[in-house]
């Protein structure tokens, strides 16, 4: 597994560097937005850790550039805790976001964590579909469809909605998908969960603000109507 490490703190770039190196990872290294950039699209590394504050262009501008063209997983590093900009992040396409300072055990489990979700790719089409009216989703490849035409899905989006897809008609509070798809205790910011469904809806349902699969049960959480 390939990780590209992005940050402009030398020092901490060599520390995960080494860490992810002793866990077997091969690791590559930049140090701004627009290197960010231009290794994902030569080197096609696995799994991203993007610092949000850096010169040249910064993280969240490098994130979404990122997303028009590679759905790999990504981990924004910042120096902000505030939740506004967490959700700025999840905005841009991030699929985990982690403050500095932090401990390498957390960073490493939560690439760990992301790798087992995206799995290895298949090229090979065995049939592994999950279809709930226009949505289906082939499960071999992860990829996304609408009435047939393919939907680019960030690596969180489509655990989310696989989930549900899954467990049609079955509600799920915020905690319980943090619990059950983040794989980890994010009660801090319960608001991902309302992000990662708008944008799903933004890109799943024909009309986004009459959603036609993924409910809300207000006070309680969401579900896939089927």
């Amino acid at each position: 597994m390939k990780i590209l490490v992005v940050d402009d703190e030398e020092l901490l770039v060599k520390g995960i560097r080494f860490n992810l190196q002793n866990e077997g990872y091969e690791v590559i290294t930049g140090s701004n937005g627009l290197e960010a950039i231009q290794m994902v699209q030569n080197e096609h590394p696995d799994l991203v850790v993007l610092d949000v504050m850096m010169p040249e262009m910064d993280g969240l501008a490098a994130c979404s550039n990122i997303r028009t063209f590679s759905d790999v997983p990504i981990i924004l590093l910042t120096a902000k805790a505030d939740d506004i900009d967490k959700l700025m992040g999840f905005d841009c396409g991030a699929d985990d976001y982690l403050t500095k300072p932090f401990n390498i055990l957390e960073l490493k489990a939560r690439i760990r964590a992301l790798l087992r979700r995206v799995g290895t790719p298949d090229t090979t089409q065995t049939g592994n579909h999950l279809t709930i009216g226009s949505i289906s989703l082939d499960l071999d490849a992860r990829n996304a469809y609408r009435a047939d035409e393919l939907v680019d899905l960030t690596a969180k989006e489509f655990d989310v909605v696989e989930f549900l897809m899954r467990n049609a008609n079955r509600v799920y509070s915020r905690e319980a998908l943090l619990d059950t798809i983040w794989a980890y205790e994010y009660r801090s910011d319960i608001r991902t969960v309302d992000v990662h469904i708008r944008r799903l809806r933004e890109k799943l349902e024909e009309n986004p603000a009459e959603p036609a699969y993924i409910m809300t049960k207000w006070g309680v959480g969401y579900y896939f109507r089927k």
